[in-house]
């Protein structure tokens, strides 16, 4: 005989979520950080579903959807009301990870010797952007592990 699925309002669900999941931070605090090697031996194995994924015929207006449906409001409500909070500790917290991120390509820079500059309008200008933007991008794709895409 079919059943009938009993299933809590969304309301009480949200309510009792919020007050017992901030409780849970020392079980976030311990075992969040031993996950590192899982995660990226998992999201590893995951290239070809990545790529199928994003090179799926409805990706736009699955893309366009999400986006939707969180709206204008809830990133505006979600910037006040938690990253203003947490924007400096964030700041702080990522020093490190900016830094050797940055390094990279701060070292590819010093080592440039640029063209002569030519005069106003000149041409020969766009080369010294050209000698800028070649070897970052050519960093960028090397550290990707993409030396030979573009």
């Amino acid at each position: 005989m079919p059943r009938k699925v009993t299933v809590p309002a969304a309301a009480a669900i949200g309510e009792k979520w919020g007050a017992v999941t901030p409780q849970r931070q020392t079980y976030y605090a311990a075992n969040a950080p031993p996950a590192g090697p899982t995660w990226e031996s998992n999201t590893l194995a995951a290239v070809g579903t990545f790529k199928s994924a994003v090179a799926a015929g409805n990706i736009g207006q699955l893309f366009s959807g999400g986006i939707k449906r969180a709206g204008a409001a809830k990133y505006t409500r979600k910037v006040t009301d938690v990253g203003v909070g947490r924007f400096g500790t964030g700041v702080s917290a990522a020093i490190t990870d900016m830094t050797s991120g940055i390094e990279p390509y701060t070292t590819v820079l010093a080592g440039l010797t640029l063209p002569d500059k030519g005069p106003r309008g000149s041409p020969s200008n766009y080369n010294i952007v050209q000698s800028v933007g070649d070897p970052l991008h050519k960093k960028r794709l090397a550290l990707l592990g993409a030396a030979g895409a573009s």
